[in-house]
């Protein structure tokens, strides 16, 4: 009887730490026709989780999707949508690769977002190595 008593007191335990656990996503966009749908997808993805406090969410963008992100040139929906999201803590990074390439300084970009200094897709792994599941649109 006690070793019963013992056994559901660890699995309780147990079950209750990995419910308090946030879920970890990194989603992956260089599709510039992609990124609104992206964008939505994370919305989506929060509301799914029952709200922001329960997951981590970071964005890295390469590739052609950088352009939409560039201050200037990016649309009113994607613009409020990072405001929107960047509001409820998801974090925002473009590729140092793809700036160079472009010819783009970080300045140039949507306020907020970070710069994947290594690159992208360095990046996405480092996240991945760290738990973070990975979604691409």
């Amino acid at each position: 009887m006690r070793i019963l008593l013992l056994t559901l007191l660890l699995a309780l335990t147990q079950t209750t730490a990995l419910a308090g656990d946030k879920t970890k996503v990194v989603y992956h966009v260089d599709d510039e026709d992609k990124v609104s749908f992206a964008l939505n997808n994370i919305k989506n993805h929060i509301a799914g989780v029952g709200g922001p406090e329960n997951i981590d969410i970071v964005l890295v963008a390469n590739g052609p999707a950088v352009k939409q992100f560039v201050d200037i040139d990016a649309v009113d929906r994607v613009r409020n949508d990072v405001t929107e999201l960047e509001k409820q803590g998801v974090d925002f990074e473009a590729c140092a690769n793809t700036l160079q390439a472009l010819n783009l300084a970080p300045d140039e970009l949507l306020s907020g977002f970070k710069i994947a200094e290594k690159g992208g897709v360095t990046r996405i792994t480092e996240l991945q190595q760290r738990g973070y599941a990975y979604l691409r649109p």
